[in-house]
């Protein structure tokens, strides 16, 4: 059910300076949102640069939906401080606007409103553009304007030193790529702790759904155009939401850095016939998605966590990853956090800690195809009625055990992982946090979701989102920055535009051509 790490933990223990300089990254999705809760219809502010090239602010699928991006960095407060300076800058420059505080989109009644991020003119800039065009062909646009959290993090160098010694391996790229790895496929198992703790997207907005005869869940509604599962923590996670159905045929269980590398290839390299029927082009001659296969592109690929790598050479993400090794991981199923002005709280990130660490010292076995079929229907389970009553999930091959008694059981191994980490804190934070969210399990009404939810059903989910949007921005606009400074976010708009510029200047190829040269 759940392996035994008390050998680990005392290794763990035996060597605390490992677990220092832990590295962490934020990337956190935000529409742009009228003051009365519709989706705002602007160009990206040109006061916040180019969304190509500035690497702190730039936008997702559509021009209206933000993307803010904190710099890789060992200090939590620091991560969370920059972020804030990030979000009290934009809104500094907003006019009339504010963003949008929860994951599932606000009231777009017109989905022609939904304007796809514009890069510019250049190559790149126009196949970025030309891939969200493919993404609102295959899925939609409505499902591409569900925002969330993406949560970077790897671990020292020193760290995976001494794991390579405990696990008698080589200290090599392979070995840690071998480490992530578990650290995955134990996420795929366990990680629906985390919409059940802090899923947050209970409810939508009638005018997500766009008269979509396809839904068979039985919602709850209200006079307030609001929509909600009574047990449901995150449907921005559920099949309704943030999800690409045909990857599910992929079936990548996670067990080898090749075998993930060549189920994207294939996917990239395979035609599926419902977009083959969509066709490359429309029917005056302009492309509408980048290919007709089962991936457009590696990121197409939506799963809760991925293994990732810093692209430094130019290379396709497959072929880096293969050449670099696996360098850190993306967390993908964090729901923007409503009771935060920056959509994620110092809770999170320090359970996130406790939790990613657990999930690299528990179970190293592979995963099945059957195990992996149980692990996603687990995630099913938990985003549409988590929060129920004596719910039971599979654990191992089709076993089943009350969600409550599993998640009490983890806390059990992250409270001793919680005491190991404090000792190098020198404070009882991991611990105070742990203790903290243990709670949940038998008070479920305690979760984000059912916290959200109860304001959502008296008020109503556009009402809820543009009360908490206004009270944030009343809050943000009258802070200082606290480790930026206002030049450093005017210099890095206008040098993000100018890159931009220079890319577009150097452009010697048509965009068909570069498009036929491109190495997916």
């Amino acid at each position: 059910m759940i392996s035994d790490i008390s050998n680990t933990l005392a290794w763990l223990e035996n060597n605390l300076p490992i677990l220092k300089n832990i590295n962490r990254g934020i990337e956190r999705e935000t529409l742009r949102v009228k003051p009365n809760g519709d989706i705002a219809v602007s160009k990206h502010p040109i006061d916040l640069g180019s969304a190509l090239q500035n690497e702190w602010i730039t936008t997702d699928f559509a021009e209206s939906l933000l993307e803010f991006i904190t710099p890789v960095d060992n200090r939590i407060e620091y991560m969370l401080y920059f972020l804030r300076d990030i979000h009290r800058y934009v809104y500094r420059i907003l006019n009339k606007e504010f963003l949008w505080p929860l994951s599932m989109p606000c009231r777009i009644e017109d989905i022609n409103k939904i304007k796809l991020a514009d890069y510019g003119k250049s190559n790149i800039g126009l196949m970025k553009t030309l891939y969200r065009k493919g993404l609102k062909t295959r899925y939609g646009a409505m499902m591409q304007t569900i925002s969330g959290i993406h949560y970077n993090f790897s671990l020292p160098v020193t760290f995976w030193k001494e794991w390579a010694d405990l696990q008698n391996l080589e200290n090599c790229k392979e070995t840690i790529s071998a480490g992530y790895l578990i650290l995955i496929r134990n996420y795929y198992r366990f990680g629906w702790i985390i919409p059940y703790l802090f899923g947050a997207s209970p409810a939508i907005c009638s005018s997500f759904l766009q008269k979509n005869n396809n839904i068979k869940l039985i919602f709850e509604i209200n006079n307030k155009n609001t929509l909600w599962l009574p047990y449901a923590t995150s449907l921005r996670l559920s099949d309704l939401g943030y999800n690409n159905k045909v990857s599910n045929i992929l079936k990548i269980t996670f067990n080898s850095l090749e075998e993930y590398v060549n189920k994207l290839r294939i996917a990239l390299k395979t035609p599926w016939e419902q977009f083959v029927e969509i066709g490359i082009k429309d029917k005056y001659g302009n492309r509408i998605q980048l290919n007709t296969n089962i991936l457009q592109i590696e990121n197409e690929f939506y799963s809760p966590i991925r293994p990732k790598c810093v692209n430094r050479f130019g290379k396709s993400y497959s072929d880096t990853l293969l050449h670099n090794g696996i360098e850190y991981i993306e967390v993908r199923s964090l729901d923007i956090n409503p009771f935060s002005a920056i959509g994620i709280n110092k809770t999170q990130v320090y359970f996130l800690d406790l939790f990613l660490i657990w999930c690299i010292l528990s179970d190293i076995s592979d995963m099945s195809t059957e195990e992996l079929h149980y692990s996603n229907e687990n995630w099913k389970i938990v985003t549409l009625e988590g929060r129920k009553p004596n719910l039971k999930i599979n654990v191992g091959f089709n076993k089943k055990y009350f969600l409550a008694d599993i998640g009490k059981k983890i806390f059990h191994d992250l409270r001793r992982v919680a005491e190991i980490l404090d000792k190098n804190e020198q404070n009882k934070i991991y611990q105070k946090i742990c203790d903290e969210l243990f709670l949940y399990f038998d008070n479920p009404e305690l979760t984000y979701s059912a916290r959200i939810l109860n304001a959502i059903k008296q008020n109503g989910v556009i009402e809820t989102g543009i009360s908490l949007s206004k009270q944030y921005r009343d809050i943000l606009c009258t802070e200082p920055l606290n480790v930026l400074q206002e030049k450093d976010l005017k210099i890095k708009a206008k040098k993000s535009i100018l890159e931009q510029k220079k890319i577009e200047k150097n452009d010697f190829i048509n965009f068909e051509t570069y498009l036929n040269n491109l190495s997916y």
